[in-house]
């Protein structure tokens, strides 16, 4: 097992800039008010086996469709990208219906894995080791846990301000790291 704090450290980043735990506060807090009680426990576990099982499943079911992770990771660096946009530029390109539940659905999917924390998994295998991401994965569901039990603490903390300019900083940061997916996947899909 190769353990790399540096991979750990770019990978929990990645993902903790895909999910956008921080930006969802106020998502959070709309469908509290609408649903009551959010079970934060059951969102963070559910969440994190959907995705620790398609870290080990989606290269194989790739595979089973003729896919390569390389092909994929370009795929997901694309989605990255504008999942990058709607957080820099405050615009909505995917869009979400709120159900009437809400632990499991919408907030452990698609809010925590949703299609760009899933895409970046695979983009993620590309580059680095699996256990580096796995722990990457762990990390950021102790650190959902923690702000989806202080959502309403944290709003008041942030403020509406504070949440934007999280939110456009990450977004700055997850636009960079989808250039450099697709740069460096094109070019393994190239040679």
């Amino acid at each position: 097992m190769n353990y790399d704090f540096k991979e750990i450290f770019t990978a929990s980043l990645v993902l903790f800039a895909v999910i956008n735990i921080i930006g969802s506060i106020p998502i959070i807090i709309s469908l509290r008010e609408k649903v009551g009680q959010i079970e934060s426990e059951k969102a963070s576990i559910v969440a994190g086996v959907i995705m620790i099982g398609f870290l080990f499943v989606g290269k194989n079911i790739l595979n089973l469709i003729g896919i390569d992770v390389n092909s994929f990771a370009v795929a997901g660096s694309l989605i990255i990208f504008f999942i990058a946009l709607e957080m820099i530029m405050g615009i909505s390109i995917y869009k979400n219906d709120v159900p009437e539940t809400a632990s499991i659905v919408p907030i452990a999917f698609p809010i925590i894995a949703g299609p760009g924390s899933l895409t970046t998994l695979l983009s993620l295998r590309a580059e680095f080791e699996l256990i580096n991401i796995m722990i990457a994965v762990i990390l950021n569901i102790i650190v959902v846990y923690i702000i989806l039990k202080s959502t309403n603490l944290m709003s008041k903390i942030l403020g509406k301000p504070g949440i934007a300019i999280i939110q456009k900083v990450f977004g700055i940061i997850l636009l960079s790291i989808a250039v450099k997916l697709f740069a460096t996947n094109v070019g393994q899909i190239i040679n």
